[in-house]
């Protein structure tokens, strides 16, 4: 058995967001991290193999710029990454995107035993699209939003978070999850793994690695053939400092109605 997990390395949006002129981000320009939602998966990933022994393989697309990330993985527990890079796969949207990369899982190999695990979303996007459009490329069962992960030979028992409550899902494998934060603490990496991290795999999967598979067609991939387009992109406003009102309380609401009948709000 092994466990597949898809990471991706997003911009971290605490500081400033560089936008290209054709509507993409810059990456190149910002600070990067792990996307929260992803370590998550990871350590799901983790954790089951601390429990049955299993392989964990990260996948990841993106820029050579991302093997520190795979590196932080592989410090982490993970055992192999694969890093899926090429100019043509550059700016796809969330359709083109999850081709590549269930073809690059399919490549790798599916058993009948495997698990493929994702975090919920990116925080770059928010869409929450790529993990269940893998699974639907690949045919697999999939399950989103699970809060809790239970094994029992090919079958998992997951606990699928819902806005109001929860619901029980029994899923055979191979199978696709997506998690939520709420899952699990993501463990740290440690003094060993970050030693033997330098001496684990890292696989580059190009494009010529993956141009025969039948998921890969040239006109449906990267900036040109994503069927979606960013129209514009762009932070949001800071939002200006509260204000305290004094006094008491026949002052503070004559004071609160005088504002808001100046900016014609009532």
């Amino acid at each position: 058995m092994k466990i597949m997990v898809t990471v991706k390395q997003v911009p971290d949006t605490s500081g400033k967001v560089a936008v290209n002129e054709d509507g993409t981000l810059n990456r190149a320009s910002m600070q990067t991290i792990i996307n929260p939602d992803d370590l998550n998966a990871v350590e799901e990933a983790l954790s089951l193999k601390d429990e049955y022994g299993c392989k964990v393989v990260a996948f990841t697309m993106g820029p050579m710029q991302a093997e520190p990330m795979l590196r932080e993985l592989l410090a982490m527990g993970v055992d192999e990454t694969v890093l899926i890079s090429a100019r043509q796969f550059g700016g796809s949207d969330t359709y083109a995107t999850s081709q590549i990369i269930a073809a690059a899982i399919d490549t790798y190999g599916v058993d009948d035993d495997d698990i493929i695990i994702a975090g919920r979303q990116a925080i770059d996007g928010d869409t929450a699209q790529v993990g269940p459009q893998i699974a639907e490329k690949l045919h697999l069962p999939q399950v989103t939003y699970a809060g809790e992960v239970k094994k029992d030979g090919n079958v998992l028992t997951i606990k699928r978070m819902l806005e109001d409550g929860y619901m029980t899902v029994k899923v055979h494998t191979p199978c696709m999850i997506t998690c939520i934060k709420e899952l699990n603490e993501p463990r740290y990496m440690n003094v060993r793994g970050t030693i033997e991290c330098w001496d684990k795999p890292l696989t580059i999967m190009d494009y010529d690695a993956l141009k025969d598979h039948e998921l890969i067609d040239a006109t449906t991939i990267g900036l040109k053939g994503s069927p979606t387009n960013i129209y514009k992109s762009f932070a949001p406003p800071v939002k200006e400092p509260g204000m305290m009102l004094e006094g008491s309380g026949k002052e503070t609401t004559d004071k609160l109605a005088h504002m808001l009948t100046s900016k014609h709000i009532i």
